[in-house]
């Protein structure tokens, strides 16, 4: 009778073990490390293709315009956290362009004034979409889908629907004798040191600020918990309500500051300002699910994923590609990122 060796059988049936372990964390660190991996790989590539790309001037230039974007995508993840959406934020980001631009433009106000009057503003949409969703129990959808609508028309009728300039025209007849602050003006503008504009570094400061306080705080860990399981957050003895409300203030805050760095680049109330804005900020939010693999709303991940299609239209841009092709751009990334985390990164049973 032929009989087999135990230890060779043994080491035989271990090395196929072996290589899937090797194989299955091959697969978790390219999941991790996806988003980061490819934006790389776009880097070298638009190099390649065009060496300017590179240039700090033009890195500075796709931070400063995917800012915006950033800072309105982590506000949209605030509420995804917590098991809502917010639909407005595009609305208060123009409202905002408008606000700011109406008190500096007609009532005559200072930076000083205009700023916290605005963030003020976006902080009470937020809260009065907080009021519709948690104490009146309208769906977040509708109801942020709701102040969408009420903002996008309210903008226009302090101005009859006309941008807000110097010298504007007011529906009585009389001309608006106010100026943009040149205070106000640097908020878009300006950049320290001559590389690092002003807006950039707001974004930084609102995904620091995020991080610490969704990932590293007893209030964001129940931010999360009440988007798992609302009610075992309410049994655990934590204000549901409390912590919906939060989320919603803070992503119309940040709706709003947003807007004024909008506002502070154009240098005037432009009606059509923020049309893009709810899908590029939802798409980074998204997007920010594959980072790292977390499958779940991150603000580091928002940012980066926002970085990712700036460097990526910038790049195609330069490149000279059609301007109509970046809409399809962006899906074809928002997709790819979802079938990545919900997709491949599936383990099987």
């Amino acid at each position: 009778m032929t009989t087999i060796d135990e230890e060779t059988l043994s080491q035989a049936s271990a090395l196929p073990r072996a290589d899937r372990n090797r194989l299955a964390a091959l697969g978790a660190f390219l999941r991790a490390g996806a988003v980061f991996i490819l934006l790389a790989a776009l880097v070298v590539g638009f190099t390649v293709a065009e060496p300017a790309f590179i240039n700090i001037a033009n890195l500075m230039s796709i931070l400063q315009a995917v800012s915006v974007v950033a800072i309105l995508g982590a506000g949209v993840t605030v509420t995804l956290a917590v098991g809502g959406f917010d639909l407005s934020i595009g609305a208060v980001a123009a409202s905002s362009v408008m606000a700011a631009s109406y008190a500096m433009i007609v009532w005559g106000f200072d930076a000083y004034a205009a700023v916290p009057l605005v963030l003020a503003f976006g902080a009470l949409v937020g809260l009065v979409n907080a009021f519709l969703i948690v104490r009146l129990r309208v769906p977040d959808l509708l109801a942020t889908l709701a102040m969408m609508f009420l903002l996008s028309g309210l903008q226009l009728i302090p101005t009859a629907g006309r941008s807000i300039s110097a010298g504007l025209t007011l529906p009585d007849g009389s001309k608006a004798t106010g100026a943009y602050d040149p205070a106000f003006l640097l908020i878009g503008r300006y950049s320290i040191f001559g590389t690092l504009p002003v807006s950039v570094l707001l974004m930084a400061a609102v995904a620091i600020a995020l991080f610490v306080l969704t990932e590293r705080t007893r209030i964001g860990r129940l931010l999360f918990a009440t988007g798992g399981n609302e009610v075992a957050t309410r049994l655990a003895g934590a204000s549901t309500v409390r912590l919906k409300t939060l989320a919603y203030v803070i992503s119309g805050t940040l709706a709003s500051l947003g807007g004024i760095v909008i506002a502070a680049r154009v240098g005037r109330g432009d009606i059509s300002s923020g049309g893009s804005l709810l899908m590029d900020s939802v798409a980074a939010a998204l997007i920010g699910f594959a980072v790292l693999n977390l499958r779940r709303p991150n603000v580091l991940g928002t940012i980066a994923g926002a970085v990712f299609v700036g460097v990526l239209l910038n790049g195609l841009t330069m490149l000279n590609a059609p301007y109509y092709t970046q809409d399809f751009v962006k899906g074809a990334v928002l997709v790819g990122a979802l079938a990545l985390t919900y997709g491949l990164g599936r383990t099987n049973p």
